[in-house]
């Protein structure tokens, strides 16, 4: 590392931190030939990724494209940028984790994973693009599909506790077994 002041190539660190979002380290440096005081930030090398189009055709991998792709689907949604930005960081960091290549089609399932679990409009807005819906009834199936999923809600209690079942398997005229099968669905 050069001196900025002087050019000088010998110099100390003084001080090492993780950067606030962990993703490099910032390191106060001093020269010792004119003491000059400097900062440089580390970070990891990232490799060039490529995707594989459906057509067969490779191009850059580009954050801004994905990331722009995310935001449309969470339009007028009550989502922080916070939330889009480590989603496609996460997703990012696992396509990395993959190798240089990655087949679109991964990449559209790794996002529908995602989006899933966060917010279910959203879910259905950018399947209906990747998946190419063409009428209404695919969209009635894939909400049927979202519907079928046990939804856990750790913040919410549960209505009929187990042990309750167990002690009192008739509840407000219901039978245990359709209270236990329409469990999590609204």
């Amino acid at each position: 590392m050069r001196c900025p002041k002087c050019g000088s190539r010998d110099d100390k660190v003084i001080d090492s931190r993780q950067s606030r979002d962990g993703s490099s380290i910032r390191r106060r440096r001093q020269c010792l030939k004119c003491k000059y005081r400097y900062t440089t930030y580390e970070e990891v090398e990232r490799s060039d990724l490529r995707v594989i189009k459906s057509n067969r055709t490779h191009e850059p991998f580009d954050r801004r494209k994905l990331a722009a792709s995310i935001a449309k689907a969470f339009e007028k949604r009550s989502t922080s940028l916070l939330t889009l930005e480590d989603m496609v960081d996460e997703i990012i960091h696992e396509l990395e984790t993959g190798g240089r290549e990655v087949p679109s089609s991964v990449i559209g399932a790794r996002v529908l994973e995602k989006l899933r679990e966060i917010d279910e409009v959203a879910y259905l807005r950018y399947a209906s693009v990747y998946q190419r819906f063409q009428d209404v009834d695919e969209f009635v199936d894939a909400i049927h599909t979202l519907g079928r999923r046990i939804k856990p809600n750790v913040l919410q209690k549960e209505l009929f506790p187990p042990e309750t079942m167990k002690q009192n398997p008739k509840v407000a005229g219901h039978s245990r077994e359709r209270t236990i099968k329409n469990h999590g669905r609204v």
